[in-house]
């Protein structure tokens, strides 16, 4: 079988259903042994390979999802702190919504409108959005709304009927559209995060704070710590220890978007290291949310030179 030649776009559903691409990863590892131990099961005239791997995809998910708690942004776990406020103690990395190399869940394609859905629904906010959903509900939004399978196809691999699909549908996508899951980036989008990181790379706080919607958050897993309002968020700039000044923005493609790794002059002879990874979200042509991932693992995303082993896999 040829199941390989899926995994990308297995790991890419299985991150939105979990949140988490190494626990994504894990999945369709999973996936695939089944599928081989269980070659034999497979029926090409009861339907094609790859609905047979979502099928197997699906219920691995759904397994790990019993027992895991649901992953989470900052701003959904408790109220806004004050400027000033400490940090807290860390939480566990299975506490949040983690990031996404593109590589890793976004399988190259043909269809632009086909890529531009994609790439929308791994976005941080909406992969955020989909973890209040029940996992089945889950499971049926993004094959019906992100993958395009009919009513009928996704009844079938969850064993259910179609009402009972269009009826979880329904709720699912309204609890989505409430959660809000912001806007996708365009050309005016990915210019202003290119000014935002020019100023930020001079600390120039007023020029970034000018950026910023009035009701901006900022958020710096694995600590609960967030804020909301860009005066708040000003204070904190404005008021840090001096430890951003210096640092430089570095783009990679996350999350069907573009994200920055903060890199600072803390290496050997002032080499520039990897400190932390800054997810932006951006609408009605402001940066509405910030996201810094002080515990990303820099190995994960292709730094040379980094111990994989010392930061928790994410």
């Amino acid at each position: 079988m040829q199941a390989e030649s899926f995994r990308v776009e297995l790991t890419g559903y299985a991150y939105r259903m979990l949140g988490c691409p190494g626990e994504a990863e894990d999945a369709v590892q999973e996936t695939l042994l089944r599928a081989w131990r269980h070659a034999d099961r497979f029926d090409a005239g009861r339907g094609s390979l790859r609905t047979w791997l979502y099928s197997i995809a699906t219920n691995v998910c759904l397994d790990m999802l019993r027992s895991s708690q649901r992953r989470a942004r900052a701003v959904d776990l408790g109220p806004a702190a004050e400027a000033g406020a400490p940090l807290g103690e860390p939480l566990s990395p299975s506490a949040f919504v983690r990031p996404v190399a593109d590589a890793r869940v976004l399988p190259a394609g043909d269809d632009p409108a086909e890529q531009a859905v994609q790439r929308e629904s791994v976005r941080l906010a909406f992969v955020a959005a989909l973890q209040r959903l029940s996992p089945r509900q889950r499971a049926v939004l993004i094959l019906r709304d992100v993958l395009g399978w009919h009513a009928d196809e996704v009844a079938g691999l969850l064993a259910t009927s179609v009402p009972s699909v269009t009826s979880a549908l329904q709720r699912a996508r309204a609890t989505v559209r409430r959660a809000g899951a912001g806007e996708p980036l365009d050309a005016a989008g990915r210019e202003l995060l290119e000014r935002y990181c020019r100023a930020f790379e001079r600390y120039d706080v007023a020029a970034m704070v000018a950026m910023l919607r009035e009701d901006a958050t900022m958020t710096m897993p694995p600590f609960p710590w967030w804020l909301r309002g860009r005066e708040q968020i000003r204070l904190v700039l404005q008021h840090g220890d001096g430890s951003c000044e210096g640092a430089r923005m570095v783009p990679v493609a996350a999350n069907g978007t573009t994200a920055f790794w903060q890199e600072r002059p803390t290496g050997a002879g002032g080499a520039y290291e990897p400190f932390a990874l800054q997810v932006f979200e951006v609408a009605g042509g402001c940066i509405s949310g910030i996201t810094t991932y002080l515990d990303e693992d820099p190995a994960a995303w292709g730094y040379p030179g980094q111990d994989g082993d010392r930061a928790q896999r994410s």
